[in-house]
Formats: C-alpha cells, sequence, structure tokens
C-alpha cells in the first residue's frame, strides 16, 4: 500500500492527527462497513470534571457504508457540543481565536458524517498548515496488516501510553491529571500554532 489509509474522524485525537500529518497522501476510507464506538463519530476532550466523550448521533442501518451514514439532528447534539466546548475551553489561550470556525462547523447541518467529518480535517490542515492531500476511497481497501493501514490503529477503548504523549499545559490542571490523546482541539486550544511542533513528537504506536 503506498498511500496511507485512515478511518474518518471527529475532531479526531492527537495520534490520529500526528500519524495523519507524517503522510504525503492520504486515503480516508469510506466503503467499510461502519463501525460503532469508535473515533469516527466520537471525540474526547477534558472539562472541569474531568474528560468527556461527544458522540455524533448518526443514521444508519446494521450494514451501512461509512459514506451511506447520515447525521441524526433530533437531539440538537451539535448545540450541545458547542456548548460543552465552551465551557471546556473558554478560558484557555486560544478559544477566541478558534471558536466561530467550530461554531461554522458545528452549525452547518451536513447531511452525512463523511462531509462534517471531511470539513473539520481541511479546517484541521489549515490551521496547522499542513501539506498533506486527503481523498476518500473508491472501493472498500481489504486489511493486509501493512504498516500503512491505520483504520484501526486509534481506538477510545485501548487508551496509549501516556509517556507517549509530551506534557503540556491543560485549561484543568490545577484540578485534572494531564490526559494525553484528547481529541486534537485540545492541543490547539492550548498551544495555537504551536500544536504543529508537537504533534511530531508524539509517539505512534
Amino acid at each position: 500500500m503506498s498511500v496511507a489509509l485512515f478511518s474518518t474522524a471527529y475532531f479526531p485525537p492527537v495520534a490520529y492527527v500526528a500519524a495523519l500529518l507524517r503522510q504525503p497522501e492520504v486515503l480516508i476510507e469510506a466503503k467499510e462497513t461502519f463501525p460503532k464506538q469508535t473515533y469516527r463519530n466520537r471525540a474526547v476532550i477534558m472539562t472541569a470534571e474531568g474528560v468527556r466523550t461527544l458522540t455524533v448521533p448518526t443514521v444508519r442501518s446494521n450494514h451501512s457504508r461509512t459514506d451511506e451514514v447520515g447525521i441524526d439532528y433530533k437531539e440538537r447534539w451539535n448545540v450541545v457540543h458547542l456548548r460543552t466546548l465552551t465551557a471546556a475551553y473558554a478560558a484557555s489561550p486560544y478559544w477566541l481565536y478558534y471558536q466561530d470556525d467550530i461554531e461554522e462547523l458545528l452549525m452547518t447541518r451536513y447531511k452525512r458524517l463523511l462531509d462534517l467529518n471531511g470539513a473539520i480535517l481541511a479546517w484541521l490542515l489549515r490551521k496547522l498548515k499542513a501539506d498533506c492531500r486527503v481523498s476518500l476511497t473508491e472501493d472498500y481497501c481489504p486489511a493486509t496488516g501493512d504498516a500503512s493501514d491505520y483504520r484501526n490503529r486509534f481506538s477510545p477503548k485501548v487508551p496509549l501510553s501516556a509517556q507517549a504523549f509530551p506534557l503540556y499545559y491543560q485549561v484543568f490542571a490545577d484540578r485534572q491529571p494531564f490526559v494525553p490523546n484528547l481529541s486534537v482541539l485540545d492541543l490547539l486550544m492550548n498551544l495555537g500554532s504551536e500544536a504543529k511542533e508537537y504533534l511530531p513528537s508524539a509517539l505512534l504506536p
């Protein structure tokens, strides 16, 4: 496999972005059967009460492909996510710098999860001034064990070692211990443009 293969992700974790930025070209898997309980539709952030998972509710059948998965807006999840992010990061050094962009991403009613995540990834690449070229798969790529297949390498069910991530100051450091590999939003809110210098220091699985 000559081009790195990644799953789609909602405000992906630091390790995902660190791995992606090391690739000149990336394919996002669009044709897989959509799996549950992954970073594909969830992000993990730090709040005053501790770690919190933000989940995008989806509309799908048991065997929906990722490019067929819709977003369910009946629950107004996007309003909840924006309020939660505001409460979590309003005191961070860079919230005001990114706030309007995040609000626009969340308040735009994308029909498909793949479109929302694609807009988020494009925004992240712009903010990190990354040159990585990203496109979607046109056919399903079977797993081969190739080192460039990152689709299932990052999972909220399997925490990565804290030692793989250098410490940086987090908003609630006075009451919460450092938590590694949160959503890259946590990195951006606390480090701003210096996030790009931090990412290569993460040790990947």
